[in-house]
């Protein structure tokens, strides 16, 4: 990356809407609200408006008129010509202050409106209250808050110069939704400070990807995280955050426990306990770390972890007793709003096979690697027969891998039917088949690629979550699917396509329309794993 520094080239992207002012460690948030300012804390399942600090900071120069917000910077708000500035003092604090002339009113969410000015020296903003300080401690709340961002920029990955803009904002990014889970005693990069607060599995698994580029030891916390709290029998749990994890429907509240219930299945029991978890995608994500990471004990014990996980999928997910593991609700497949889970649960679907058939490949390759030629043996066979299994799921007429839903097949052509290319192992028809769904205007070729549902089905929507929007996560699996399965220009071509769409939407946002490239209405902006696979995508094109 050549020129302006990454922190240079992020300020453009703070517009305190879709991107907050925020420092990494820390739960506050500044954004935009009218012609003032408003400062919210991030919390697990809370939304931002039960979570205000600071109703309203306006600023007002020496004649008295208001002050606009002037420059965004990572490090600071700067207010028109007044001369002052808002900081982070510590992840649990602001200060404002300048030179000059100013006033500033502040509207905390408890007790009445205070006014300060430059002849108080500076004011500490936190969820304890407004409190006013010297100047000189502003001074170096300003630094140290440099300080703290330019560490950060200085891991940014070198990347080809017309990429390098939109992959120093998604640095940023990272950086901004590192928050401390209490208790935890390591740094979880959140999927979105502005509604994800937590540490989900499988986002963990692709922000690793990308944090693996310029901070292995942060990718490596993520892992740790992901896997510290495995069941008795090796399930991983679906997230994990501040007041404990979520693995299964006990973990919710009472009220959320029957929303999640398997009505209607034939085959679980509707009133035993859900596991939640999200795709084994584990060894995928631990291998990327290998080779970045010096700790041969960790990673040992890390992929025994992995295939107690697999374990579990084969030994307790698979409801119907076929041999291949279902989805026993539609949390655990990281695609909850899927037209497949219209259908009745448990569904069995090709993703799900696909992660499974890569996961034992992956785990063999790890125990040939130890010497552990039994395991390998094991991985490798039941790879085999889940490949067979899921070669079962074509539909030839049709013309894609079909889901089913309690043993019944499901009509949605979406997505998972094209991710069986991860395997790199299918036999070449399959392989022409997915290629000729691509190429299909009325199913995958949108002007922007690659939706998740086919745009000829009912189910298909532009806007709505998992029923047809781009997603970077899908686009990614689906690239490093072709690269495996023969076909590297494919691949090539879809890993530049996606990132032209993250910087013609202006940034890593959470989903995409496929027909304007543009943000989805109620997609979340600055999300974890766009930004995350955006910066990986951009170090493998660039190299």
């Amino acid at each position: 990356m050549s020129g302006r520094s990454p922190a240079s080239r992020v300020s453009r992207f703070l517009d305190l809407v879709a991107a907050p002012f925020t420092l990494p460690g820390s739960r506050i948030l500044v954004l935009r609200d009218g012609d003032a300012l408003t400062v919210r804390r991030a919390e697990y399942e809370r939304p931002l408006d039960e979570c205000v600090v600071v109703r309203a900071l306006r600023v007002r120069g020496a004649d008295g008129s208001l002050a606009p917000v002037s420059v965004v910077r990572p490090d600071r708000i700067e207010f028109g010509a007044a001369g002052v500035a808002l900081t982070f003092d510590g992840p649990d604090a602001l200060t404002l202050g300048g030179e000059g002339d100013w006033e500033a009113e502040v509207e905390p969410v408890d007790g009445p409106p205070v006014r300060v000015s430059s002849a108080d020296g500076a004011v500490r903003l936190s969820p304890d209250g407004v409190t006013r300080i010297p100047a000189a401690e502003h001074g170096s709340a300003l630094a140290e808050t440099a300080r703290v961002w330019d560490e950060w920029f200085a891991r940014t990955p070198v990347v080809r110069d017309d990429l390098a803009d939109m992959t120093a904002f998604c640095w940023w990014v990272l950086g901004a939704n590192i928050v401390s889970l209490p208790g935890r005693g390591a740094r979880a990069v959140v999927p979105s400070k502005i509604g994800y607060v937590g540490l989900w599995q499988w986002d963990a698994y692709f922000i690793a990807a990308g944090l693996r580029h310029g901070d292995p030891e942060l990718a490596r916390e993520q892992l740790e995280l992901a896997f510290a709290f495995p069941t008795a029998d090796g399930q991983l749990p679906d997230v994990v955050h501040d007041e404990g994890v979520l693995a299964s429907s006990d973990d919710l509240p009472p009220g959320d426990r029957e929303n999640l219930r398997r009505a209607g299945s034939a085959i679980a029991d509707p009133s035993a306990p859900i596991p939640l978890t999200k795709p084994p995608l584990a060894a995928w994500a631990l291998r990327r770390l290998e080779g970045l990471v010096d700790d041969p004990a960790w990673f040992d014990a890390a992929w025994k972890t992995v295939a107690r996980s697999q374990e579990w999928w084969f030994a307790h997910s698979d409801l119907d007793g076929d041999g291949m593991p279902e989805y026993g609700h539609p949390y655990s497949s990281g695609l909850d709003d899927s037209p497949v889970f219209d259908a009745e649960l448990p569904v069995a679907s090709p993703d799900l096979a696909a992660y499974l058939i890569l996961q034992d490949d992956l785990l063999a390759a790890r125990a040939r690697e130890i010497g552990d030629e039994d395991a390998a043996a094991r991985h490798a066979a039941r790879s085999a027969r889940t490949l067979e299994l899921l070669e079962r799921m074509w539909d030839e007429e049709a013309g894609y891998f079909r889901s089913s839903g309690a043993g019944v097949p499901v009509d949605a052509e979406t997505a998972v039917s094209l991710l069986p290319l991860l395997t790199g192992r299918l036999p070449g028809r399959y392989v022409a088949g997915i290629l000729a769904a691509l190429d299909d205007p009325d199913r995958f070729a949108t002007p922007w690629a690659v939706p998740t549902v086919a745009r000829r089905d009912p189910s298909f929507s532009e806007e709505r979550m998992w029923r047809g929007p781009v997603w970077v996560n899908v686009n990614a699996l689906l690239a490093e699917g072709l690269a495996v399965s023969g076909q590297p220009a494919r691949a090539r071509e879809l890993v530049e396509q996606t990132l032209r769409l993250v910087i013609h939407a202006g940034g890593p946002h959470e989903y995409f329309t496929p027909t304007t490239g543009r943000k989805a209405r109620t997609a979340t902006t600055a999300f974890g794993w766009s930004a995350a696979l955006f910066v990986d995508l951009a170090v493998r094109a660039s190299a």
